[in-house]
């Protein structure tokens, strides 16, 4: 049964309701969507390669339409969603449910929307012909610090010809967005040394030890804070970059100096910014902390775990994904957000690089998410109009 979908041709809704389908959460396999997506595509006539991760439990999927030449057009989107766990859903997160001319279901928005119209214009490149290449570019585990989409993009270079331009399909509501914020995030671990409280000199407190860095974390977007923002920076909202820490864990009882605390540091840094020197700093501040308790006791001590590093999208000048997805909506107006994707890394990476894609950020996540029929209808319009263009 899978095999006679996988032949026939679906339009974008039908590609939409089978990706759903998969509850491809970022702690699970993504590989059922995988097969599927391979199979249908490959059905279609489209050359497909993975790219493996480690454990070979997950797997990206890149597809190339067209002539085997370089500058393709990359649309460019991830195959995980975020889970459903404690949240109050009125329908199967699962199946895509209309209602209300929206489309409800985990993922619909951010961003198996904008994977099934990707997946729907790369068939359609292959059945029509065109003189531009499209490639689908669909990653693993960008919802847990986008670190899926590097190794795809190395695998991308030695299989597939290089592509030009990389469109990122995150929710923009079809707006064109050329600039967005980079992160990078340390894993704290605080080493005490247990005591009872009244003999709180003789012990180190993980807790009360952690409050030094997190006020450090203070003090330093105080400063940032207080200096003008750049040119690029002044764009965003906030205009600066921020550090940030969400929660804290530690200590056994009110009476005991607590062995353990960890936490979390999360830092988002406009494109004109350096963030490795506010990585580097806290880095330093840190293991600063980190020498003065073992100076009092050797168990003590500081252990930072860097968990996710995301590069901004820098605007770029008279760039090629921007003068292409503009000339496809029409629309001239200055984009940035505070989000990352993994458009920066497509940068890096030596693409020029946009973020457009049907629905609103407002909606990723959320209990009941869901994505406008209009909105999918207009990326719709727009897929169709790239082929035109690459035509």
């Amino acid at each position: 049964m899978a095999r006679e979908i996988a032949m026939a041709v679906l339009t974008p809704r039908q590609i939409l309701d089978q990706l759903v389908k998969f509850p491809t959460v970022s702690r699970e396999s993504n590989l059922e969507l995988v097969d599927w997506l391979e199979g249908y595509l490959t059905g279609q006539g489209v050359k497909c390669f993975r790219h493996w991760n480690e454990d070979r439990q997950k797997a990206a999927l890149i597809a190339h339409a067209g002539p085997w030449v370089e500058g393709a057009v990359v649309l460019s989107g991830h195959s995980d969603v975020v889970p459903v766990d404690g949240q109050d859903w009125t329908s199967d997160p699962w199946t895509v449910v209309e209602r209300d001319g929206r489309l409800y279901g985990r993922g619909t928005c951010d961003m198996k929307g904008y994977v099934a119209l990707a997946v729907w214009a790369v068939v359609e490149a292959q059945s029509r012909g065109v003189a531009r290449p499209l490639q689908l570019a669909l990653s693993y585990d960008e919802e847990v610090g986008c670190t899926g989409a590097p190794p795809m993009i190395r695998t991308m270079q030695e299989v597939v010809p290089k592509g030009e331009i990389a469109l990122i399909g995150e929710p923009s509501r079809m707006k064109v967005i050329t600039g967005h914020k980079g992160g990078t995030g340390y894993a704290v671990h605080v080493k005490g040394y247990e005591v009872h409280s009244s003999l709180l000199p003789e012990g180190v407190s993980a807790v009360m030890e952690a409050a030094r860095l997190i006020q450090w974390v203070n003090d330093h977007n105080d400063a940032i804070q207080a200096k003008a923002p750049g040119a690029i920076g002044a764009r965003f909202h906030p205009p600066f970059t921020t550090l940030h820490v969400g929660r804290i864990h530690g200590g056994t009882a009110d009476n005991i100096t607590a062995g353990d605390c960890r936490f979390a540091v999360e830092m988002r840094c406009v494109p004109d910014d350096n963030i490795e020197a506010h990585a580097g700093a806290f880095r330093e501040a840190a293991m600063a902390l980190d020498r003065a308790l073992k100076a009092k006791r050797p168990e003590a001590g500081v252990h930072l775990n860097k968990f996710f590093d995301v590069s901004p999208l820098r605007p770029e000048v008279d760039g090629a994904a921007d003068a292409l997805a503009r000339a496809l909506t029409g629309d001239n107006a200055t984009g940035v957000v505070s989000y990352g994707t993994e458009a920066g890394q497509f940068q890096d990476a030596g693409y020029s690089a946009v973020v457009i894609g049907p629905g609103d950020i407002a909606q990723a996540h959320q209990a009941d998410e869901y994505l406008e029929v209009s909105e999918f209808q207009a990326g719709h319009r727009f897929m169709d109009r790239l082929l035109e263009r690459c035509a």
